[in-house]
């Protein structure tokens, strides 16, 4: 039977029959996968021979769901909504990107892994400003498709249809089977009597025709373009100014134009689940729009991944903002780093792969050692039992004979604000009590929980018996980001590098 939990420092479950809400992180433990439902496993461990997992629950895409049961939550907002800026699901959508944002822009500083870390403070530090949107897909195709289009534009795509209409006798080029059927029944012993008044008969021409299936495609892509720009442009009305802002108004005005131009010509719209001809396969110009079609559909795919694996994504946007901290450091120095490779699309909310520790600081003026582990394939008895998935490892640079501690992370995501205060006294008085056990040789005195401040930044800090914990609520973008990223730097400042 799965212990399903309100926090993961809680002591006691869920009662029986109770669903989870939008105010419970969706946390469990337990050893039977299949009775988990379903689950990602942040940790697993033996106990007795018997294999443990502190599961993660997915938030539901449609408000509710099964296994485990899950009700009440919001359903992620779609273009056509048209819901008011300041409604629960829009503001999560909002947090959600930007905390998306902030991750991704990992995979862009690795394209200078020896400057990985720079880059991607220079990155975060831009982000502190409300007027320097995210980087999206769409800020990337108007960037890049711009000329492709204007190319497009210029050189689109026609055929010749052959087709039978009524044709002055001096036009005739060609006539069909059909059409000398259609002249034998008229009346009259010549052909300029069968004319008629008219003087005109069946014959076959030919007329341009644009409806093609390529055209179909770019049409559907310009009109994908200006809901995605649309909505994007929407989530960032202080950057009026900014570049990416600027790009992707004028590429939406740009499609929106060409659209119009492509829809008076007759081009209808493609279906989604069209399968590509030749000219899509190969043509240079048809195949980019065709890839960048694809990506902007597969993104209504990945939102939904994502808005349900949004506590994963949390965990990476905060092991990332503990590795600057630390980068940040005065006397820091970093001395080994796992290599990372970042995926094109999230798996269950996890957008890179790293091996464990994912960097390692020498601190000089602390004489530490400090190692940041993310989802610890051997996270210790006291890391189990904290339910604590993040940790800093810490040692002692001159002492080997000295055992490591570690500093507890606890990365709590729910759809409601944790109530930040209580946060830090539960978890103290929990680090506190596991102190007390006996028969081991770990030490894990104090943690830092990083939890979504939903745009109301805070600090907390508690501590029991010379355990203390720092609770920060942060956001991933504008001056809440700002503060928690100062919190975390003043939480390393304090007093958890004595072995002791």
């Amino acid at each position: 039977m799965s212990l399903r939990l309100h926090r993961p420092w809680s002591d006691s479950g869920l009662a029986d029959g109770m669903a989870y809400g939008p105010q419970d992180c969706l946390i469990s433990q337990g050893a039977d996968l299949r009775e988990a439902g379903e689950h990602a496993v942040l940790m697993q461990w033996s106990v007795e021979r018997q294999r443990q997992h502190l599961f993660l629950h997915p938030y539901p895409r449609r408000g509710y769901a099964k296994a485990p049961d899950r009700s009440g939550f919001p359903i992620r907002p779609r273009p056509a909504m048209l819901l008011p800026e300041e409604d629960p699901s829009t503001l999560a959508l909002r947090r959600m990107n930007e905390v998306t944002a902030r991750v991704q822009e990992l995979g862009e500083a690795l394209d200078m892994p020896t400057t990985l870390w720079e880059h991607l403070r220079a990155a975060w530090d831009r982000a502190e400003k409300e007027e320097d949107p995210r980087m999206a897909e769409i800020v990337r195709q108007a960037r890049e498709l711009m000329p492709t289009l204007k190319i497009w534009r210029d050189k689109i795509r026609r055929v010749l249809r052959r087709t039978r209409e009524l044709t002055p006798l001096d036009r005739v080029q060609e006539m069909d089977r059909s059409s000398m059927r259609w002249l034998s029944r008229q009346p009259g012993r010549t052909i300029a009597e069968q004319a008629g008044a008219g003087q005109r008969i069946l014959a076959v021409v030919r007329h341009e025709n644009f409806d093609t299936l390529e055209n179909r495609v770019a049409h559907s892509y310009l009109r994908l373009v200006g809901d995605v720009g649309r909505e994007w442009l929407a989530e960032h009305p202080k950057a009026l100014g900014s570049a990416r802002y600027l790009a992707v108004q004028a590429y939406v005005k740009f499609c929106k134009s060409l659209a119009q131009e492509v829809t008076q010509l007759g081009v209808g719209l493609a279906p989604t689940d069209i399968t590509p001809n030749y000219v899509l396969m190969e043509d240079q110009t048809y195949r980019a729009i065709r890839e960048a079609w694809e990506k902007l559909l597969r993104r209504e795919k990945a939102l939904d991944d994502l808005w349900a694996w949004q506590a994963q994504t949390w965990t990476d946007f905060s092991v990332l903002a503990i590795v600057l901290a630390l980068h940040e450091m005065e006397g820091a120095e970093l001395i080994a780093q796992s290599p990372i490779r970042f995926r094109e699309e999230a798996v269950q909310g996890i957008w890179f792969e790293q091996e464990r520790p994912i960097a390692v600081f020498w601190l000089r003026r602390e004489n530490r050692v400090v190692e940041v582990m993310a989802r610890p394939e051997e996270p210790g008895i006291m890391l189990i039992k904290a339910r604590a998935h993040v940790a800093l490892r810490i040692s002692e640079v001159n002492n080997t004979s000295a055992f490591p501690h570690r500093v507890a992370v606890w990365t709590p995501h729910a759809f409601e604000r944790l109530d930040v205060e209580a946060a830090a006294h539960d978890a103290s008085h929990r680090l506190a009590q596991l102190r007390r056990l006996s028969g081991h040789h770990e030490l894990t005195r104090h943690g830092l929980i990083l939890t979504p401040a939903h745009y109301t930044p805070q600090v907390a800090k508690h501590e029991v018996s010379g355990t203390f914990i720092h609770a920060v609520a942060l956001d991933g973008a504008g001056e809440s980001l700002a503060f928690g990223r100062a919190a975390v730097r003043d939480f390393l400042k304090s007093d958890i590098w004595t072995l002791a």
